[in-house]
């Protein structure tokens, strides 16, 4: 048996005990102070396996974002982790089932969190990191974008030899992804101009009419031969039944896989021209995160990730996302990325989401395998 394997098996209850204390602190990434406190846990965490304190990097509005350093060897190998989550404040509870553990954040990301500090444990205690320095950032604000940490991110990524993102596999196939799309938003502000809807309809201008336009067209880019998707998401306007309405608004996704597919989706739909004439558009937003396009650098990593499986019994597979993650920045500089390296589960954003707990020890002495080899 795998000795890192073997390891976790030993040490699986702990393991999934702290997987449930970092669910139950709940961190929806619009409280900071909840986000805090969570953030104070695993901080604690940290300190009690590794005898480490964190460096804190206070942020005012979101959720403050800290990075452990573990080891002194000459490969640098940086785990990104977020514990924010995209759920209120009990809206889910927390509770084992059929072998399943559910919760928010459960596989997007705490169990994946875990899994990473008992991998670094394992290699820390077994003598498998003599020549790595291990850095943790653990981040607050990967669901909305990553607006206050994307910059630490970068940096920390250049100064490393290879990302590991900690995000979960892909549902159902637990295949690691080699390639994500990169995600972009915009929101359209349509100025008309009111009239009656009866008496004066001819001298209105339509912001809603024009909008609908816009709405059709936007959809018309999605191809999914290109793997190229636009979302209308949300859209509002109009004050009144009887009245022509002045003023409408539209939020916009998209996705894409390369970025020269991006750059084609920014200039058509940054650029919008107006169908209607009296009618203008007000646009903002752009490109959040670029395309993880599938490379040589990262099909390196996933090979060894994939060697690794074969150490504790697991045949794994690469695959693409249409999600984003923080591994779309660091790949897009190009140092060596790969993702879905958490949980196995189903359900991220779901109600039901939840990881596997007998996965738990596997996929974890999977990842010990995998950085002991780097």
């Amino acid at each position: 048996m795998s000795r890192y394997l073997d390891y976790m098996n030993r040490n699986a209850q702990q393991q999934e005990g702290e997987v449930i204390q970092l669910i139950k602190a709940e961190s929806p990434t619009y409280k900071k102070n909840l986000v805090d406190k969570c953030g104070s846990l695993l901080m604690k965490l940290f300190e009690n396996h590794f005898m480490t304190k964190g460096r804190l990097y206070p942020q005012k509005h979101r959720g403050d974002h800290f990075r452990v350093n573990i080891g002194t060897g000459w490969k640098r190998i940086l785990i990104l982790v977020h514990f924010d989550t995209v759920w209120d404040e009990g809206r889910l509870t927390t509770y084992k089932k059929d072998g399943r553990l559910y919760g928010p954040g459960a596989i997007d990301m705490k169990g994946g969190i875990i899994q990473a500090m008992w991998a670094v444990k394992a290699l820390f205690e077994l003598g498998g990191m003599d020549d790595k320095e291990i850095v943790f950032l653990c981040t607050s604000d990967e669901e909305v974008g990553s607006q206050t940490s994307r910059n630490i991110i970068e940096r920390e990524a250049r100064l490393s030899d290879a990302v590991l993102v900690m995000e979960p596999p892909v549902s159902g196939s637990g295949a690691i992804k080699t390639s994500r799309s990169g995600v972009g938003f915009y929101e359209y502000s349509i100025l008309g101009k009111s009239s009656h809807a009866g008496s004066n309809h001819h001298e209105g201008r339509s912001a809603i009419k024009e909008l609908a336009h816009q709405v059709l067209y936007l959809e018309s880019l999605t191809d999914y031969m290109k793997g190229t998707t636009v979302n209308v998401g949300v859209v509002n306007g109009g004050t009144r039944l009887n009245v022509v309405p002045e003023f409408s608004r539209a939020h916009i996704d998209f996705r894409v896989k390369t970025s020269e597919e991006a750059g084609r989706i920014m200039s058509i739909a940054g650029f919008p021209t107006p169908v209607l004439d009296g009618t203008s558009i007000f646009v903002t937003g752009g490109l959040n995160r670029p395309p993880m396009e599938r490379n040589e650098k990262g099909v390196l990593l996933f090979e060894k990730v994939k060697a690794a499986g074969k150490k504790v019994g697991l045949e794994i597979e690469e695959a693409h996302a249409g999600g984003g993650s923080d591994g779309n920045f660091t790949a897009a500089l190009g140092i060596p990325t790969v993702d879905g390296l958490g949980s196995v589960g189903d359900g991220a954003h779901a109600e039901h989401e939840h990881l596997l707990l007998k996965e738990l020890p596997v996929r974890t002495a999977m990842l010990a395998h995998f950085i002991e080899d780097l």
